[in-house]
Formats: structure tokens, C-alpha cells, sequence
């Protein structure tokens, strides 16, 4: 069943238009009768098509209910820019995962490096990602990306979350078998390709961040957030 995002729809006034419109009476060619998924502020309505317009589309609500998919704890990917498009990927996937929001952070080993104006033209596309990967997992919300940030900037924002980690391989930390179950806000700052500066770790630290490891192995950069990711949600409940 399609499913669209559209936090302004409202139950009682259940009509679609503009890029809605479009896609649902040209280009997936529905008809009345046909049901489909219109999500708004995390809840699901399950609606039939009554009429279609050139004005809007016509919806019955048939049921709602709030959507199952989305996770019971809130995460923070803070991901330092990688090479090429792995970026993209990442979004994807960490969006599929249940991850909330993706902040963007540049960092001394980034070998990416563009001005925050530069990166500021990618976040469009980035978004159109984010909400392609939302709609093909059943998610109740569209994550946002947000704009390119300093680690300083990270740093401060890790620290208003109940469990801000960082993925370290260095001495220190802690695995994730040790990290807590029951918070509601999580915050995982991954490295580059580089990894990170020990003194960028003294910073994150300095701010709450907690240092952990996922095993002997080095993983990629665009492994290790969804490795990270998976063993959170697993061990919050939210992969059972």
C-alpha cells in the first residue's frame, strides 16, 4: 500500500494536493477505491481514495493508529564526512535502521571537505534520500539531516542527550554490552576515514561523550554507524 508523509494533513479535512496530488493521479495512476497510507506526526491513517480532482485528492479515513515501526528510543547519528557518496548510503541505511536525525560533522581527518555553503546545496538531495529510505521502511517520521557541523557544535549538542557514545578503538572504552538500555535519547558520533585526533576524543569526552568499541575488528566508516545502530536498536528491544 503507497504510504505518504504529510504532517499537515488533517483527519478532519482529509484531502491531498499538490506533489501528493501529482504522484498519486499521474504518476502511480490510483483510482477511487483504492486505499493508501498517509502518515502525519507519527500516526498512520489507513484512508480510501473517494474522488480525484485536478484540485485535490478526496480521502475516507478507514482507521489510524500511531505506527508501529518507529523505535521507542531517539537517536542522533552524528557522522563525520566521509569520501565520494558514502555519505548517501549511510543516510539510507541509518534512516532504515530507525535512526531520528543525522548531523553531518566535519572533522580534522575528513579527507570531504567542503564549506558549510557548499554542503548546505547537497542537504536538498540528502533529504529527498531520507525520505525515500522513511517511506520504503514503514517509518512514522521523515529523519532530518541536518546542516554540515563543526565537532564543537556536535560536541555541545551530544552533550543535552541521555547517552551520548562516541565509537573509539582506542584504550578506555567500553563495549556496547555495557552501554544503557533504558534512556530515551542516544547520540553516536562516528569517525572518517581517518577516524579521529585523540584530542578530538579528549573533546567529545569532555562534553559526556562515552567511548566504545563494536569488537578487534576496524570497520569502515560507512559500517560502522549501522553496525552501531543495529546493536543499539538490538539492545534497547527495537530489533525484536
Amino acid at each position: 500500500m503507497p504510504k505518504f508523509f504529510d504532517d499537515s494533513f488533517s483527519p478532519e479535512h482529509p484531502v491531498l494536493t499538490g506533489e501528493h496530488l501529482r504522484h498519486i493521479g499521474f504518476a502511480l495512476r490510483m483510482r477511487p477505491q483504492e486505499r493508501l497510507t498517509i502518515c502525519a506526526c507519527g500516526t498512520d491513517y489507513e484512508c480510501e481514495i473517494i474522488e480525484i480532482t485536478q484540485e485535490c485528492v478526496q480521502l475516507k479515513i478507514l482507521s489510524s493508529a500511531l505506527c508501529c515501526a518507529e523505535p521507542t528510543i531517539k537517536v542522533t547519528l552524528f557522522q563525520a564526512l566521509p569520501k565520494a557518496d558514502k555519505l548517501e548510503q549511510i543516510i539510507q541505511k541509518a534512516v532504515e535502521l530507525g535512526v531520528t536525525e543525522i548531523v553531518p560533522v566535519l572533522t580534522r581527518r575528513c579527507i570531504s571537505r567542503p564549506s558549510a555553503g557548499e554542503f548546505t546545496k547537497k542537504l536538498p538531495r540528502l533529504q529527498r534520500i531520507a525520505q525515500s529510505a522513511a517511506q520504503q521502511s514503514g517509518r512514522g517520521i521523515i529523519p532530518a539531516i541536518a546542516p554540515l557541523h563543526t565537532l564543537e557544535m556536535a560536541a555541545e549538542r551530544m552533550s543535552w542527550l541521555d547517552v551520548p557514545l562516541v565509537l573509539y578503538e582506542g584504550e578506555g572504552g567500553i563495549s556496547f554490552s555495557e552501554v544503557r538500555s533504558d534512556a530515551e535519547s542516544y547520540g553516536l558520533c562516528i569517525g572518517s576515514e581517518g577516524g579521529f585526533d585523540p584530542s578530538e576524543i579528549e573533546l567529545l569526552q569532555g562534553k559526556g561523550a562515552k567511548p566504545v568499541w563494536l569488537g578487534k575488528r576496524i570497520l569502515r566508516c560507512e559500517t560502522a554507524p549501522l553496525t552501531a545502530l543495529s546493536v543499539l536498536m538490538f539492545r534497547t528491544g527495537n530489533l525484536n
